[in-house]
């Protein structure tokens, strides 16, 4: 997929789910976790997006419910017994909120050296 069809959605993150784990066809073993964001304005949604894999359920690790967050993410459909189900994939998560702390994030960077 170009870099022209990724999209972004800001909003707060109001839900958090469990690590869903199991087995491909072919015998190979996945993870994933889910998150939900509400967006704001008059027309406020609630979106679903995935992570799959260990490094982008980590990535999620870094926020907690009520954090504002722009989701950077794809959109993919499937078809399957002649209905299609959409995917919203993130793969980026970032937040310039300052008024909620990240659990367990790393800010060496914002440190004065001395």
């Amino acid at each position: 997929m170009s870099e022209d069809n990724r999209l972004s959605i800001s909003g707060n993150i109001i839900e958090i789910l469990d690590v869903e784990s199991g087995e491909s066809k072919a015998g190979k073993e996945w993870r994933k976790q889910s998150f939900v964001v509400e967006t704001s304005g008059d027309y406020a949604k609630t979106v679903c997006f995935s992570l799959f894999g260990d490094d982008k359920i980590e990535m999620l690790g870094k926020y907690v419910v009520g954090r504002h967050v722009e989701v950077l993410f794809n959109v993919s459909s499937r078809e399957f017994n002649g209905k299609y189900y959409h995917n919203l994939d993130c793969w980026q998560i970032q937040s310039n909120d300052v008024s909620t702390n990240e659990v367990g994030a790393d800010k060496e960077e914002d440190q004065v050296p001395f």
